[in-house]
């Protein structure tokens, strides 16, 4: 186990913005998704290896415990988005849409501009159910029928965490929606969180062809819903901390007058899901329960505001966190990582040993 410091630098890493991070404490390492790259440095920042070649949207990583593969979203997507950066790279393709748990193999993450599609470092599985409510309809608040169910705008939010209710059991790929900030719509007011077996992501990922992308994955074995009111594109940064037995969703804040509008929630995950009417929805659902909050689809959301751990939060283990703070430098994109304390009672605080290095 190496000595995690209390706070480093991403470098320099082109034009997009960070999205999420992982850390190896037992090799001592730090992966960043920089958008359409993947980055590895040791802990103090040096460089040691990146995957290029994305052109779609590399979000939230993670990475698996047991395996010590790192995970991420990528999502490629028709919209704003998905023809941002596109254009923020040159690239004049249009592509299908489609959406992927990807699985980057660490060990061969040797140097710097590796292939993404040809140098057998990254896998991909693709999920079904993202793009089925992508692709499908919701309705607004007079009752008509709009785009996107759930108001799904894809993928971005990734961690490992065991079942709810299950602290001590196997743990789960979570997969969370990108949720658009639409305010004049009632069933878009819940994070959705895709539960996935990872033995069956990893058997039936295949290497990714963007110019010909496969249709190969699982389908999810939970489908849960996480009553917090809107948001502006869902779950940035997904984060389960075994310390605290609650899983953390990073969001940017929502704009609808009728809720508080945090930027950061927790899920108990001591306790189990509940199959409930969904509030905004004409259906029932596998619910969680906010932490701090009496019960699933609960009036009282609790939550607490951060400016920072959209772009990445990692749980180190002790109630303390790594958060990336998005920097300009040389004008490139980077991220300065700070350590945080969180807890439910006091919210987040910077460590006192790194609030100087600000």
């Amino acid at each position: 186990m190496k000595t995690v410091p209390d706070g480093t630098f991403t470098g320099k890493q082109g034009k997009n913005h960070i999205q999420g991070m992982a850390v190896d404490t037992e090799n001592g390492y730090i992966y960043y998704s920089f958008t359409t790259k993947l980055v590895k440095t040791d802990l103090a920042g040096n460089p040691v290896g990146s995957v290029t070649g994305l052109v779609g949207h590399l979000g939230c990583i993670a990475r698996d415990p047991e395996t010590g593969r790192i995970f991420g979203s990528l999502e490629y997507k028709r919209d704003g988005i998905g023809k941002g950066i596109l254009a923020s790279l040159g690239d004049s393709r249009t592509l299908s849409d489609g959406f992927y748990a990807v699985m980057f193999d660490p060990e061969k993450i040797t140097r710097e501009n590796m292939s993404a599609e040809t140098d057998g470092v990254m896998l991909a599985a693709f999920l079904e159910e993202v793009l089925r409510d992508y692709e499908g309809t919701g309705v607004n608040a007079d009752g008509a029928q709009v785009p996107h169910a759930y108001g799904c705008s894809g993928i971005d939010g990734v961690t490992f965490a065991p079942l709810p209710g299950d602290r001590a059991g196997k743990l789960y790929l979570y997969v969370a929606y990108g949720v658009y900030g639409d305010t004049g719509r009632n069933d878009n007011d819940h994070q959705v969180l895709l539960c996935y077996d990872p033995q069956e992501i990893f058997a039936l990922a295949r290497p990714l062809s963007q110019n010909a992308m496969h249709r190969s994955g699982p389908a999810p074995a939970h489908k849960y819903f996480v009553f917090t009111g809107n948001t502006e594109y869902g779950v940035q940064n997904l984060e389960y901390d075994a310390y605290a037995g609650a899983m953390l969703m990073a969001v940017y804040a929502g704009k609808k007058p009728s809720f508080v509008n945090y930027d950061h929630f927790a899920v108990d995950m001591e306790k189990p899901a509940v199959s409930c009417e969904l509030r905004g929805l004409s259906e029932t659902g596998e619910a969680l329960t906010l932490l701090g909050s009496p019960a699933p689809e609960s009036d009282a959301i609790c939550g607490w505001y951060l400016p920072y751990g959209q772009f990445g939060l990692v749980s180190l283990a002790d109630g303390t966190f790594y958060v990336a703070e998005p920097v300009t430098a040389g004008g490139e994109q980077a991220a300065r990582v700070y350590r945080y304390r969180w807890s439910a009672a006091d919210g987040w605080r910077l460590c006192r040993q790194t609030a100087t290095e600000r």
